[in-house]
């Protein structure tokens, strides 16, 4: 079993939109599967779109802090890992 990596942390959730802000300890882009997990929360979600301040990227690099759109609820603090 592969380990999976800490990727980086929820530091923010817009309820209104679904959207997790999270800031980044690795480099993430579109496509990637991450795992989110803290509290009873557990799932996997693959990131079809993300964006810094607004903007629309494919990919994100260690430090910067992204939105994320995602099915489940989640709180600050939730850890991030690459799936």
């Amino acid at each position: 079993m592969v380990k999976e990596k800490q990727i980086g942390i929820v530091s923010n959730y817009f309820d209104h939109v679904g959207v997790a802000a999270i800031k980044l300890t690795s480099a993430l882009k579109v496509g990637d599967s991450i795992k989110l997990v803290g509290g009873e929360t557990d799932f996997t979600e693959v990131v079809k779109s993300m964006q810094i301040h607004k903007d629309k990227v494919e990919k994100a690099k260690k430090g910067d802090e992204i939105g994320v759109k995602i099915s489940e609820r989640v709180r600050k603090g939730y850890k991030v890992y690459k799936a």
